[in-house]
């Protein structure tokens, strides 16, 4: 259903050192420079599924700022992943958010998920759902 899921970064570098880093961790490439409209520094990263994500600078020129309430969400094969992902990303500038990696239930679904924040402050997560 997406093409594309775009992010701005307020340091594009440390920025692209996350995101390297933790999407490695679910087998994505490093992101590929793209220089945008007006001379912006993109990154862009090639998703399973064809969806590509995107870090970017704001192309205003103002600092990038996250989403209340947003949050994107990758898809993990497994809580092993998860966890992984979780370090990996504390590691490389990510800050914990919500609780540890775990399982949550609601809505008759189970699944385990982590969340981080990433170096612009942007809510993420990687989720697996668990077979009952």
């Amino acid at each position: 259903m997406f093409n594309h899921i775009m992010l701005g970064a307020t340091d594009i570098e440390a920025s692209k050192k996350f995101y390297d880093a933790t999407l490695g961790v679910l087998g994505a490439k490093p992101g590929f420079k793209h220089i945008g409209h007006g001379g912006v520094v993109r990154y862009m990263y090639f998703l399973e599924g064809g969806v590509t994500f995107l870090i970017t600078e704001p192309l205003d020129g103002n600092p990038a700022s996250h989403g209340n309430g947003a949050t994107i969400g990758f898809k993990a094969k497994d809580g092993e992943t998860i966890n992984k992902w979780h370090k990996v990303g504390e590691e490389n500038g990510g800050v914990t958010c919500e609780d540890p990696p775990g399982v949550r239930e609601g809505g008759g679904i189970k699944a385990y998920l982590g969340y981080l924040r990433d170096p612009s402050n942007n809510k993420i997560c990687t989720m697996c759902n668990i077979k009952s």
